[in-house]
């Protein structure tokens, strides 16, 4: 693929926003990725009080569940182009506001037909949030001149952990689900809408490049940059759905230490996403990603051979570190490949990532059928030895576009 000037082809109406507006603008961001997690950890924490309240099955409430997936994927390659025509400011402001009220679905679902349909319309705008403001943070990371989106998916991790604990608090307390969930949609739409006026007006409406992409002409460096996304992603989804399961089925845990797997999993997550830029700075985005998912193999290795719970929790906490900078890293270059709109390029690879979200679960589960769940996991072992194999891919992006990650 040919080499480009430093950044995507715009027409420059548009004056370059001073360091005060790029500091604000970071700001914002923080505050949308903050919020995106809120509201997918409100929801979570009520899952279990939904299934009893609907009285479903565990395989229905799984085919429920599948509903927000299947919405992110129809919103994602359609939101790349509403990024391309309107801007990431306007796109991420529509949907941080549909998200919030897409909590209302769920918690007036009354049957199984309703609750899936309610997940559709909240993974389309989960979708559809996910992309704006992965747009958003790739134009401020621009106009900041140094990483930042690692720190970015830090508060989307910040958020989940709060929105999680506070819904644990509300759960215990008896709090009727619907009330929750209307609640919660009234109270994060408020707390949204400071964010808004910080956010960038870039140029992106102003580019000439390409803003679809037919899967016919994605370009070889964008494909490779999706397949990281859909190893990392599928290892993720994988970790998430398992954790607890190997903890009580294979290692034999009591329910309550089977809990902290993902527990320690995710805090490991959350603070080296806090880390990640630093690190990115000193050593690079590619051999950032390269040496995180050969970490997240290693503690996926210790977790694998371990034989007693309380061993297994180091090798939670390596993947957990290995695992935080990956796809922040990724969905940033997809968004700084030549010739590509940022916002077509942010929906290809997370498009294609989410596959692996969804493919995870089920793939672990089917190997798990035949060679148990221990040996299962070499699966998501093997997805991040690939994964660093193709860490490359970040680093042609870098050098196309000359960006300065010191």
């Amino acid at each position: 693929m040919p080499q480009t000037s430093p950044a995507p082809s715009r027409r420059s109406d548009l004056p370059t926003p001073d360091a005060r507006a790029v500091r604000k603008a970071w700001l914002s961001n923080l505050g949308l990725f903050l919020i995106h997690g809120l509201v997918v950890s409100t929801w979570v924490s009520r899952i279990p009080a939904v299934q009893s309240k609907l009285h479903l099955a565990n395989g229905i409430l799984g085919v429920a569940l599948l509903g927000a997936a299947i919405g992110a994927l129809m919103a994602i390659p359609v939101t790349g182009t509403l990024v391309a025509k309107h801007g990431s400011r306007k796109v991420s402001i529509v949907a941080t506001i549909l998200f919030c009220v897409s909590l209302v679905f769920p918690a007036l679902a009354f049957n199984f037909i309703t609750l899936m349909a309610g997940l559709v319309a909240y993974g389309m705008a989960a979708g559809m949030m996910d992309v704006a403001m992965n747009a958003q943070g790739v134009m401020v990371e621009h106009h900041l001149g140094a990483p930042t989106m690692s720190r970015f998916h830090a508060m989307f991790s910040i958020g989940g952990m709060a929105g999680a604990a506070l819904g644990g608090v509300v759960a215990d307390r008896g709090i009727a689900v619907a009330t929750h969930l209307c609640a919660a949609t009234v109270v994060l739409t408020l707390l949204s809408l400071p964010t808004f006026s910080g956010l960038m007006q870039a140029d992106e409406t102003q580019s000439d490049l390409p803003h679809r992409l037919p899967l016919n002409r994605i370009p070889r460096i964008l494909l490779l940059l999706s397949a990281i996304g859909f190893c990392m992603l599928l290892s993720e989804g994988a970790i998430a759905d398992w954790t607890a399961v190997y903890l009580r089925n294979v290692l034999r845990a009591d329910p309550g230490t089977a809990a902290y797997g993902y527990a320690i999993f995710s805090a490991a997550m959350a603070v080296f996403r806090l880390l990640g830029d630093a690190i990115t700075a000193r050593l690079g985005r590619a051999a950032t990603v390269r040496a995180g998912a050969l970490t997240g193999a290693l503690g996926l290795v210790v977790v694998i051979a371990a034989q007693q719970p309380a061993w297994s929790f180091p090798g939670f906490a390596l993947t957990g570190a290995g695992f935080s900078v990956i796809v922040p890293l990724v969905f940033g270059s997809g968004g700084r490949v030549p010739g590509i709109h940022p916002g077509a390029g942010i929906a290809t690879v997370t498009g294609l990532g989410y596959l692996g979200f969804l493919a995870g679960p089920p793939a672990i589960g089917f190997l798990a059928q035949a060679v148990g769940l221990r040996f299962a996991l070499i699966l998501v072992v093997a997805m991040c030895i690939v994964a660093a194999a193709l860490a490359g891919a970040v680093a042609k992006t870098d050098e196309a576009n000359r960006i300065q990650t010191a």
